[in-house]
């Protein structure tokens, strides 16, 4: 039943007024999806599960190709040189359209060589701690690390990552310090969190489940402005005091410069439908990611604001990549 009535909203929704196919023609052919990863990992996921459902709302094939490296910047820079005709997508998250642009020069402008189709989601980061360190909320987090001035250290996923801009807006905001541990991903920057070399991680909560479900790390707070539902008795950042911190891992869709609005309009309201459906929250959720709609100017002011707030943040503290 969820499936004839996910194809009974999207053939409604797909030959409404301006989006019909005999008025766009579109798509007429199998449309690249380009994941900025390598094949395996959550965001490879992510793309595989959403393109599945939409391939039906559009009833045509999404092509699923990964293109790993460089931060996503080939992946980038292959999706802003495609023709702009709506058969070339790009699955843009925090990495490629937040964090790199805003520490790094790249040969892509985030903003003016793209077209913004709508978000996919988004899961917080959390804050975790050693489970042997004597603190239970943020408070006493932050009146620890105060009380032990330099004497604390936290890992990262890398220098620029969002587990490392994350914790830098954190210190900045309790205007204390901690040393930056940048590792080469989060899994051994959780090795050594678990094993006390360091104190304290910002990691995106997919990423922390297993290891605050088995006890070896202790969740303080999440980013974001709600509580998250896998979750509920933990806090967000934003209710303990730290107003708007919202820093989140998001997923969104992107298409080259210049795309017919029609088109754009077409995907971004079938891409909805897709969301709004109960299985796809369900799959999502093994990611810790809440689905979220937004319209294509929506969408592309999220994109500004993000780059926006981890350059200035970038700046403030200091961060500057050489590539």
């Amino acid at each position: 039943m969820k499936r004839r009535t996910l194809l009974q909203a999207t053939s409604a929704l797909v030959f409404a007024p301006g989006l019909s196919l005999a008025q766009t023609g579109y798509p007429a052919k199998p449309i690249r999806y380009i994941v900025p990863v390598a094949a395996g990992g959550g965001s490879d996921m992510v793309g595989r599960t959403v393109t599945e459902r939409w391939g039906v709302a559009l009833k045509q094939t999404f092509v699923v190709e990964n293109q790993g490296g460089g931060g996503g910047v080939i992946a980038s820079q292959a999706a802003a040189r495609a023709a702009p005709d709506g058969y070339t997508l790009m699955q843009g998250y925090v990495a490629t359209h937040g964090t790199s642009p805003a520490t790094r020069k790249l040969p892509y402008d985030p903003i003016k060589d793209f077209t913004a189709i709508g978000m996919i989601g988004g899961t917080p980061n959390v804050l975790v701690v050693n489970a042997a360190l004597p603190v239970r909320t943020v408070q006493e987090f932050v009146a620890y690390v105060k009380k032990n001035p330099g004497a604390l250290s936290y890992g990262s996923a890398g220098q620029g990552s969002l587990t490392h801009l994350t914790m830098e807006l954190f210190k900045q905001q309790i205007n204390s310090f901690m040393v930056h541990i940048p590792y080469r991903g989060v899994a051994p920057a959780f090795t050594d969190l678990i094993g006390g070399q360091t104190q304290a991680m910002f990691p995106g909560l997919a990423a922390a489940v297993p290891h605050i479900r088995s006890g070896r790390v202790r969740p303080l707070a999440v980013t974001g402005l709600v509580r998250h539902p896998q979750f509920k008795d933990l806090p967000t950042l934003d209710e303990v005091g730290f107003k708007l911190f919202d820093a989140q891992q998001w997923y969104g869709v992107v298409g080259p410069a210049g795309m017919p609005p029609a088109i754009v309009k077409q995907l971004n309201e079938t891409l909805a439908v897709v969301l709004a459906a109960p299985d796809l929250r369900g799959k999502l959720s093994v990611e810790a990611i809440e689905p979220k709609v937004m319209s294509p100017e929506q969408f592309a002011a999220f994109i500004q604001a993000d780059i926006a707030r981890w350059t200035k943040l970038a700046k403030d503290r200091k961060i500057e990549l050489d590539s």
